[in-house]
């Protein structure tokens, strides 16, 4: 929720509501790259075990651009234009608070137990960093910030590879950096970095009641990674063959789904949230949505061989 503004027009960020599909085992909220937010997504990281009292941020962009979300809990983002502060209280994952380049930004506030997720436009890089106040004060004052829109954001289409036809013995843990601080630890996910596809769409469940099942699919084309930024589930994962169970628990640690593969979490913890970065836009004929269309898909990798 934002607080009360004049006219939403006078400042360049926003509040961006994202598509949220309710289901009885858990909410869904998704973000695809320049549909549903401004931008290309380049970096993703996370925000977690920020002790009470404690501040992040404070720094502007010369740049780049994000999105911030509160995945679990809340906190209050605080942004200056180098004019006038606005503050913003974060605490839905369907709602996202969209931050230009050229904006100091400050988190603060967190409850315990929050994470905070960062979708940005660009690649680390300090240069990019502005970390005194008073040099963006300076440079703000000579600068014309960029304002993205969806209109005029736009991507090639590719073209779709062959089906692909994995194993469980396929699947692989990654384990990702962690930038820790006494204000909270960070990990940060590079696309195509350290992790082996460029990142098109970002969805994230919460809101899980217990004993629910999610996923009972499989992809044609789509690699997944899948990260319990909150709580702990397991992943039962199925080749038509083989079945292999993974539990995830740490929040910088993912498991990557190459497509082909059957895929269920179950066994969430109370207050799981489950993170997945995906290869590709959504398209409901890359879906495999029952086990029996599964097997013959299975089949049909022997018959090509």
């Amino acid at each position: 929720m934002a607080t009360p503004i004049k006219e939403e027009a006078e400042y360049r960020e926003r509040m961006i509501e994202l598509p949220r599909i309710i289901d009885r085992r858990g909410n869904l909220s998704v973000i695809e790259a320049q549909k549903h937010i401004p931008f290309g997504i380049s970096r993703v990281y996370w925000i977690y075990d920020v002790p009470g009292g404690q501040k992040r941020g404070s720094h502007a962009f010369r740049s780049q651009h994000e999105i911030i979300i509160a995945l679990s809990g809340s906190f209050d983002v605080t942004l200056d234009d180098g004019k006038s502060r606005r503050k913003y209280t974060l605490n839905r994952a369907y709602q996202g608070l969209y931050v230009p380049n050229m904006t100091w930004r400050t988190l603060d506030n967190f409850s315990t137990n929050s994470v905070c997720l960062v979708l940005s436009s660009g690649d680390y890089d300090e240069a990019d960093y502005i970390r005194s106040y008073k040099r963006f004060k300076d440079e703000v004052r000579g600068s014309q910030p960029a304002v993205l829109s969806l209109t005029t954001a736009g991507e090639a289409e590719g073209f779709l590879p062959e089906p692909e036809y994995n194993t469980v013995y396929d699947c692989s843990l990654i384990e990702f950096p962690v930038i820790k601080n006494r204000a909270g630890n960070i990990t940060p996910v590079h696309g195509a970095e350290n992790i082996p596809f460029d990142i098109k769409r970002v969805f994230f469940i919460y809101d899980i009641p217990c004993a629910s099942q999610r996923g009972m699919h499989a992809h044609k084309h789509c690699h997944e990674i899948l990260i319990a930024t909150s709580g702990s589930f397991d992943v039962e994962l199925d080749d038509g063959t083989n079945k292999k169970t993974i539990t995830l628990n740490r929040p910088m640690s993912g498991l990557h789904i190459p497509p082909g593969l059957w895929a269920t979490e179950k066994n969430y913890s109370s207050g799981a949230v489950c993170l997945a970065l995906t290869s590709e836009h959504y398209d409901s004929e890359d879906y495999i949505n029952t086990y029996i269309e599964f097997k013959k898909y299975r089949q049909d990798e022997n018959r090509a061989i």
